[in-house]
């Protein structure tokens, strides 16, 4: 049944039963938006191989520039119901026209492209395969073990204040019924420091939620410890926990779902400091508002209803009350994989300002690689229940060390047809050592 198989299984059956008939055309309406990074890389080369195979036409219909780089020969681009360019794949992406093509092209997050120094991201993971790649002898990349030597020393010389720290921590769910207990969370170490943003990526299924939801006292741990913002989880009790709530914030995947659908904007973000500060009348309504200031939202918005905003205004009054307490600790369960690239990058935007002005520190749960190089100061990497690396960002995009971060890499689209079709064979090399593993 359907609920038996996993997403990327689901979306085969669908395909399956598309091209049952032999069709002419076939319409991909957004077929990876809903899959991690790997199970999408499968579903782009099963949808390109069904087109040389059957000489069907596809309309792939998708916001996701990467994907599109991918798949596409040709590319319109659509606004408000008009095509307002288009053109081959190549003249799109290297010679846009029109200003909101350009915009889009701009949002997306391009993994490898943070900072100064860019990341040669099709060099870097032939690093992880047996494949002699002429580019790679050509020194393509460039071995900088001063700025990795530097990056550990900082990492290993940083003193200030870890207020998440993870000691062999497991996490089980018990047995139900005939189901058996799962351990979602093996003998995991982690820690975060005040100001840090870490990055934890994984596919669904890998743990990372589970990990979060745990830091902030929402899912009990089963051995080891765990401590946050000063307060012992594992052995605290309701009124501790009670008191940690006030030190940390959580802002989650679905922003329609976290939020009351019958309370105003004003009121959900108004409902912790009331909780928690006892502020009432106008405190509480200046405080209200310099928050909605904060996540850049007109004040009006206040007595507006979840249902009259768009995701990404959402998703700010989910920061917004995220951080009302003033948090030391906060968790973004990821909260920008239901928006679409240009809303995510100004969320992204948004997140980065508000934790370098508010110095807190940040557990960042996705399982895009891309959006964590955005933000991360460091990254782990989770699989199956265990952190399998753990690294600065250079230390992780340039020279993944371990099978698994090597093919999360391999899988993430970049938003360019060039460099997606250097890195294409590399892929499949990489993906295929996962699944005979």
């Amino acid at each position: 049944y359907p609920h038996q198989l996993s997403g990327g299984q689901r979306q085969r059956a669908m395909i399956a039963q598309s091209i049952s008939c032999g069709p002419q055309l076939l319409i991909a309406d957004e077929p990876t938006t809903a899959l991690d990074v790997t199970v999408q890389a499968e579903i782009l080369d099963l949808l390109r191989s069904l087109r040389d195979r059957l000489d069907s036409a596809i309309l792939l219909i998708t916001h996701d520039m990467g994907v599109v780089a991918d798949l596409a020969d040709d590319i319109a681009v659509m606004r408000r119901g008009v095509i307002v360019e288009r053109g081959t794949v190549d003249q799109i992406f290297n010679e846009p026209t029109h200003p909101y093509t350009i915009a889009l092209l701009q949002a997306v997050p391009h993994l490898g492209q943070r900072g100064d120094e860019a990341i040669d991201m099709t060099a870097a993971l032939a690093i992880g395969t047996d494949i002699v790649v002429d580019a790679v002898l050509a020194a393509r990349i460039e071995v900088n073990e001063r700025l990795a030597n530097e990056a550990a020393s900082a990492a290993r010389n940083d003193s200030r204040e870890v207020v998440v720290k993870f000691d062999d921590v497991v996490i089980e769910y018990p047995k139900h019924g005939r189901v058996a207990a799962f351990r979602a969370v093996d003998k995991v170490n982690l820690y975060v420091r005040q100001g840090e943003v870490l990055g934890l990526v994984g596919e669904s299924g890998s743990g990372k939620t589970t990990l979060g939801r745990a830091a902030i006292a929402l899912l009990p741990i089963t051995e080891g410890s765990l401590h946050v913002a000063g307060h012992d989880i594992s052995k605290a009790s309701r009124e501790e926990i009670h008191r940690l709530h006030k030190s940390v914030g959580i802002v989650f995947q679905d922003p329609s779902s976290s939020l009351n659908p019958r309370m105003p904007i004003g009121e959900s973000i108004g409902e912790p400091l009331k909780l928690a500060k006892g502020l009432k009348g106008a405190a509480l309504s200046a405080e209200v508002e310099r928050l909605l200031d904060s996540v850049e939202l007109p004040r009006a918005y206040r007595s507006r209803f979840p249902h009259e905003l768009s995701g990404g205004q959402k998703q700010r009054v989910g920061i917004a009350r995220a951080l009302s307490l003033e948090p030391k600790v906060l968790i973004a369960d990821e909260p920008t994989s239901a928006l679409d690239v240009s809303v995510q990058a100004r969320v992204l935007e948004l997140i980065q300002g508000l934790q370098k002005q508010m110095n807190f520190a940040c557990l960042f749960i996705t399982h895009d690689l891309a959006v964590i190089d955005v933000l991360a100061d460091r990254i782990a990497v989770m699989h199956h229940g265990r952190i399998v690396e753990t690294g600065t960002r250079d230390e992780i995009l340039r020279y993944p060390k371990d099978p698994y971060t090597q093919r999360l890499l391999a899988a993430v689209p970049i938003p360019d047809p060039n460099e997606q079709r250097a890195r294409r064979e590399l892929r499949r090399e990489l993906l295929a050592a996962g699944i005979e593993e």
